[in-house]
């Protein structure tokens, strides 16, 4: 893979060139283009097969390269960029004309944020341009944490991958946006929580976060709207009351399945799910901090070990517990069983 490396004066100059490079951040890879090139910006949807509807965020390396391309910073919103900058928040904020409206879907608000990890600051600080950039996959698959999950499926249209190794968080940033009397209102969900912003204001998790948008609303944010983080096998999410109540309908479904079928479960569970040559059972941490990190690399595998239904064990939504949920029913496309 000649393409791949830690090479950013390369990286840097295919951004400039209006090339599409991969590269690093610390909740997720991105598939950057230049975000004040509209052509390069317009590849990025034909590389992913991303809907026209569904806009993307800017990411800078400062708050100065942020005022470059936004107006309007309100007290709190400059509050947020003191507190959480560099770092996996997402503000969405009235952009200036500089900015293509190929960013934005046609809205006259940007999401911007400052990624928390040394090469991706190196890349854009180097190229000396915003970088437009979602989520490094095609659209409607999981995410990408680490280049072998991805580079197959981009290879074709990507000038380089700057690789860092696997993402620290796993999931994508937190998105908010900031009302006209103060409050902060969560887009999509993610490791800075309700708890650490309201540090700052009062907080309001948006009802979208947890159900299906139609198609006639308009997605203030990526991962509002579409299908997302989903494998091609039909993923289904368990939710139960106790461990016990989750380890025997795990077992029931095993009993009674003669499918490809798997289980993505806390380290917990594991030694209690009973083992079937159709079973397969993947490990998602014993923190909430580990499932993050590797619930979308989990759910890649599931394709390529051919299962046909994946059964997600639900988790707690609090803290960085609500992003993953998110994510979960996202990729379960809202089928849920509650035992």
């Amino acid at each position: 893979m000649e393409n791949v490396g830690k090479d950013i004066d390369r990286a840097a100059k295919d951004l400039i060139l209006g090339n599409l490079v991969v590269f690093p951040t610390e909740t997720v890879y991105g598939l950057g283009a230049n975000a004040l090139n509209e052509k390069a910006v317009k590849s990025i949807f034909k590389a992913k097969n991303r809907p026209k509807d569904n806009p993307l965020i800017v990411h800078v390396s400062s708050i100065e390269m942020a005022e470059k391309i936004v107006t309007n910073i309100s007290e709190i919103e400059r509050k947020l960029m003191n507190m959480f900058w560099p770092g996996p928040l997402s503000i969405i904020l009235t952009k200036n004309d500089i900015i293509p409206d190929a960013v934005t879907c046609g809205l006259n608000t940007v999401s911007v944020r400052m990624p928390d990890n040394k090469l991706a600051l190196e890349l854009i600080q180097k190229a000396n341009i915003p970088i437009a950039a979602p989520s490094a996959n095609k659209s409607g698959k999981p995410s990408g944490t680490n280049i072998e999950d991805i580079y197959d499926e981009l290879k074709e249209d990507v000038a380089y991958f700057l690789d860092d190794g696997r993402s620290k968080i796993g999931i994508e940033s937190t998105v908010v946006k900031v009302n006209e009397d103060g409050k902060i209102v969560i887009l999509r969900p993610g490791k800075i929580t309700v708890e650490d912003l309201e540090k700052i204001s009062k907080v309001e998790v948006d009802k979208n976060c947890f159900r299906e948008v139609k198609k006639e609303d308009i997605a203030l944010s990526p991962g509002m709207k579409h299908r997302h983080y989903a494998p091609n096998a039909k993923c289904t999410l368990l939710s139960a009351n106790d461990k016990k109540k989750m380890i025997e309908k795990i077992n029931d479904i095993i009993i009674n399945s003669s499918e490809n079928i798997a289980f993505m479960v806390m380290e917990d569970i594991i030694d209690s799910v009973n083992k079937k040559e159709n079973v397969k059972v993947y490990n998602l941490g014993s923190t909430l901090d580990e499932v993050s990190k590797n619930i979308f690399n989990s759910l890649r595998k599931i394709d390529k070990d051919n299962i046909d239904i994946c059964y997600i064990q639900a988790v707690e939504k609090k803290g960085i517990g609500l992003g993953i949920m998110n994510r979960i029913i996202r990729a379960c496309e809202y089928n849920i069983v509650e035992v």
